[in-house]
């Protein structure tokens, strides 16, 4: 069989006003397509999980960009032969990644990011533009970490996400005189793990744009071993973002 599912993961830190309005529109517009996965809304910004059939799947994201708040949205894509969710789920939450922290307020200014080719490019050399160590730090779970990350990442083997502030305080000395390139899967962790980072006198730490997905569509494998998670039934994906399970 073809793969005829499309699946799209996008974010975004923008200030929500109207969050229970949104998840209605959410619910029907998404119901209308016949779509599934997970939409969470807060007042901090959306983060999107959908997958459906690829004409349903881009109706409702040219209905989502026509909000001017979202215009600028380009989900990353991925294909399967299976719908990877068994229902679709639509929620208002106190934040859209939970970190406990709410003084990070990513819609206030995004963390800096770099391409997955300025990464690929510092990883080669061994040293950013600046002649500065360069070294990876993975914000995900520990399970995650598990089916691949960056040769030689740093990673906490945390739980969830919330742990990652007490994790990475403790190492913020040993950090200091590098540059530190976040990363997690799509980007919406690594984003709030450099700016907590950032307001914690750490001032060379980058996100990639993108997370580990972008980096596989626009650059390959390259320093990076393993597949990535995802949390749906494909499990993980392979550098050309094809499911890893059959």
């Amino acid at each position: 069989m073809a793969n005829s599912i499309l699946n799209i993961s996008v974010y975004k830190f923008v200030r929500i006003d109207n969050a229970e309005q949104l998840r209605l529109d959410y619910l029907h517009h998404a119901q209308q397509q016949q779509l599934k996965g997970t939409i969470l809304i807060a007042e901090e910004g959306i983060n999107i999980f959908l997958a459906g059939f690829e004409t349903h799947i881009r109706s409702f994201v040219q209905w989502l960009t026509s909000d001017s708040r979202f215009s600028d949205l380009q989900p990353k894509e991925s294909w399967s032969k299976h719908q990877p969710f068994a229902k679709l789920l639509v929620k208002v939450k106190n934040e859209i990644i939970r970190m406990n922290h709410p003084a990070i307020q990513p819609q206030q200014g995004r963390a800096p990011a770099i391409s997955p080719a300025t990464v690929k490019k510092w990883l080669d050399q061994g040293h950013d533009d600046e002649g500065r160590p360069v070294v990876t730090l993975d914000t995900r779970n520990g399970f995650e970490v598990g089916h691949g990350k960056f040769k030689n990442a740093i990673d906490y083997n945390i739980s969830k996400f919330s742990e990652f502030p007490t994790a990475v305080l403790k190492q913020m000395g040993e950090l200091q005189d590098k540059t530190v390139i976040s990363y997690c899967t799509g980007g919406i962790r690594c984003e709030k793990a450099a700016i907590f980072m950032r307001e914690h006198g750490h001032q060379h730490v980058f996100q990639i744009d993108g997370g580990i997905l972008k980096y596989f569509e626009e650059v390959g494998d390259h320093h990076y071993e393993g597949a990535c998670f995802v949390f749906d039934e494909r499990e993980a994906l392979d550098s050309e973002l094809k499911p890893m399970k059959a």
